[in-house]
């Protein structure tokens, strides 16, 4: 979509930063604040409190300053709603919220109002797509796990248990993750981990007669390698107006109910197992986790791969905040970096800027939010908007 007949008209001196309620709202728009940017927060009924009420402008506290209420996410396509946020001169901050309720197409081809970052990207986080996440990873040469079944591959049981089995006991792998959707929840995935070909049917009977898995969605899932390692997620953020990767900071995942399962001691596991409990890997939050600096490079150039390929693989390339989601494993005595995930948009978690990868670089802690606005104003500053908007 050529955004430039919008930004024609938009006065840039007047601009308002706009997001989704939810994943990273907050964070997006205290930054915007501390550029002096309006800020502007499309909510869905019965979910708008935190933007309408508890951090809604008022004097000198709150970030929010307006917020437009609709019915559910995906109408903010609705020509209406995009006259709305077009005559505030609205530039939009993608999130895994616009793009987990609201339809590709629609966003893609659709949605006439200037996105900050690629809105073709994001749909390469799904892995059942042509020059999905993996293949990027791959062709920038980056370590990923391996592969026992891509997603969407059309392997039948037969032959998944074949490779499950050729995996276990001719390669005598370990264990393998299973990334399936909920059946309720799509955006989530009901992961779990399996250690043989008898124990991943068992699990996957289980989940389907539960409800909480499609059969359908199960033979389209994902099967790779678990990665035992310590688990990080390596952020970015990618400067076009400086042609600079900046790390901004390191975290992990925060999982209900693994986290608590794993605090209890050895005995109680295995009796609750035992018992059929079984601990999901559902997404609740982040913590901050440092790394040590003997890996930084590492980190960077792993980073610098990714940008690099995207430029060539699917244009403009990256543009602003992205992640590099994976593990630090152990190889041969040396730390080795294994990506299993990308989020091509700005990360979940606000947790970013309490690490110190960006205060080495600017001095202080730089949140998501604020290192946007900062790109964001040095664009209209030197008229360079329209290479950071599509």
């Amino acid at each position: 979509m050529d955004i430039s007949d919008i930004l024609a008209n938009y006065d840039t001196s007047d601009i308002t930063i706009g997001v989704l309620g939810g994943h990273s709202a907050l964070d997006v728009c205290e930054g915007a604040k501390r550029l002096g940017f309006k800020t502007l927060v499309v909510c869905q009924k019965g979910r708008e409190k935190t933007y309408d009420k508890y951090y809604k402008r008022r004097g000198d506290k709150g970030c929010i300053d307006e917020t437009i209420i609709v019915d559910k996410f995906a109408d903010i396509v609705k020509p209406e709603i995009q006259d709305q946020l077009r005559a505030k001169n609205t530039i939009f901050i993608h999130n895994r919220y616009f793009w987990v309720y609201c339809n590709f197409d629609e966003i893609e081809n659709d949605f006439k109002v200037p996105i900050y970052g690629s809105r073709e990207m994001v749909r390469l986080e799904e892995r059942d797509v042509e020059n999905n996440q993996y293949e990027l990873l791959q062709k920038a040469g980056i370590r990923i796990p391996q592969i026992i079944r891509p997603g969407g591959s059309g392997m039948d049981d037969a032959m998944t248990s074949a490779a499950l089995t050729q995996h276990f006991v001719e390669n005598k792998g370990g264990p393998l993750i299973v990334k399936v959707n909920e059946a309720h929840r799509s955006y989530e995935r009901a992961f779990f981990v399996c250690t043989t070909t008898e124990d991943f049917h068992k699990q996957a009977e289980e989940r389907i007669e539960s409800g909480l898995v499609l059969k359908e969605d199960l033979a389209n899932a994902v099967i790779e390698e678990f990665i035992i390692g310590a688990q990080v997620n390596f952020n970015f953020f990618y400067s076009v107006i400086n042609d600079e990767l900046e790390l901004m900071g390191t975290d992990a995942r925060r999982q209900t109910s693994l986290d608590g399962f794993l605090r209890l001691d050895a005995k109680t596991q295995m009796s609750l197992l035992n018992s059929g409990y079984k601990p999901s890997m559902v997404e609740t939050g982040h913590y901050s986790v440092t790394t040590k600096e003997s890996i930084i490079e590492k980190i960077f150039k792993i980073g610098e791969q990714f940008v690099d390929l995207t430029k060539k693989e699917v244009a403009p390339g990256m543009i602003g905040p992205f992640a590099l989601q994976g593990a630090v494993a152990a190889r041969e005595g040396r730390e080795e970096l294994v990506i299993f995930d990308v989020s091509m948009r700005i990360p979940g978690s606000p947790g970013t800027r309490f690490t110190p990868h960006a205060t080495y670089l600017w001095g202080r802690t730089m949140s998501y939010g604020e290192r946007i606005a900062i790109e964001l104003k040095e664009a209209i500053d030197a008229g360079r908007l329209s290479e950071i908007l599509t």
